[in-house]
């Protein structure tokens, strides 16, 4: 009999797998900390155990780490892995360092089935979801890259900042996505704030209210274009979920949050397609027909091979971020990372052997 995969499952699921064995609630808050407080994958380390204890447990479960297929790290110091799933399926994951801080980019999927235009990874079909444990081992993998066990403080720690929008559109793959980043925020262990965890989605609007009720985290929507004619172009997913839907459903998310809460709109800058002055009037005035507390995400297109876009040019993407923020919202242009790798926004993509 295969044994049990401890990454991933709840607490109340843990607790349930500790009564199987035998043994007594307290011992899965005690299993835990040592998963996801210290890091531990080697039940005989856990010095607090009876030895009889770390014997049951070993014969029972494992704590399992996604195999590194390969690792790359930027000029810029931005890095990413290539991770591989027991069943051979592989996905990749990034770190974004900052000075004092930085972000894993989390996968949700191998592969996306929204098929957006401009993503390399949509260029890949989908071939499952993953499980709320491979969700959740990415980051402990990358914890163990840079030695952050035991949990630091959110104010020492250089991974501070989750956000989930690497491979795959994480909301349809919404239970093992909540079930992970609700173990990656659980004060008992990996304590991410969820201030500092940002789920993106490229609209799939029934599912955006979860996001307020079940996480709380913050939520970031991949917009890219000011109206549905532009949009259906470049996301597919515009014909099922067109844009007044989605504005709608971020509406009722800042109904649910807590005051003052804003919705991101990532805007991907493509050369001669959705960058004109014209472009960026349309979507002030889509903000306040829905009177939404909004910020802009201008993202520099990075090319990937295959791709019929370009980017804009620094001029127009710089006009356009200035007649956003004349008309009252922040819209900052991203600094691209790690294109030299190809770890940049949208250039995400791997495949099975």
């Amino acid at each position: 009999m295969p044994k049990t995969e401890l990454i991933g499952l709840s607490k109340e699921e843990l607790t349930a797998q500790i009564a199987r064995i035998g043994e007594k609630p307290f011992r899965a808050k005690q299993l835990w900390q040592w998963i996801y407080f210290r890091g531990e994958t080697d039940f005989a380390k856990m010095s607090n155990l009876s030895k009889e204890l770390r014997q049951k447990l070993a014969a029972e479960f494992t704590i399992s780490r996604p195999k590194i297929a390969a690792e790359q790290i930027s000029a810029d110091k931005t890095r990413k892995w290539l991770f591989e799933f027991a069943d051979g399926e592989r996905i990749e994951t990034v770190y974004i360092p900052e000075e004092d801080r930085g972000a894993v980019c989390l996968s949700t999927q191998v592969g996306c089935a929204v098929g957006c235009k401009f993503c390399h990874t949509g260029s890949q079909k989908i071939s499952r979801n993953l499980t709320a444990g491979e969700i959740v081992s990415q980051f402990m993998a990358t914890r163990d890259a840079y030695g952050e066990w035991p949990s630091p403080t959110n104010e020492t720690r250089f991974l501070s900042n989750i956000v989930v929008m690497g491979m795959g559109e994480p909301l349809h793959n919404i239970d093992n996505v909540f079930k992970a980043l609700k173990i990656l925020s659980d004060g008992d262990g990996i304590a991410i704030s969820k201030r500092k965890i940002t789920l993106s989605t490229s609209g799939i609007a029934p599912a955006i209210p979860r996001v307020a009720l079940e996480l709380g985290c913050k939520l970031a929507i991949s917009l890219h274009a000011p109206n549905n004619a532009k949009r259906s172009q470049i996301m597919p997913i515009n014909n099922r979920y067109p844009i007044e839907e989605i504005m709608a459903a971020c509406q009722e998310y800042q109904r649910l949050m807590n005051p003052g809460r804003y919705v991101t709109f990532e805007y991907l800058m493509l050369k001669d397609f959705n960058d004109s002055e014209d472009d960026a009037r349309a979507l002030t005035a889509l903000m306040r027909q829905y009177k939404l507390g909004a910020k802009f995400n201008l993202i520099p297109f990075n090319p990937w091979p295959g791709c019929p876009y370009q980017p804009s040019s620094h001029n127009r993407v710089h006009a356009f971020s200035q007649i956003l923020e004349a008309a009252g919202y922040e819209a900052p242009i991203r600094v691209a990372r790690g294109q030299d790798i190809l770890a940049a926004c949208g250039q995400l993509k791997s495949k099975k052997n």
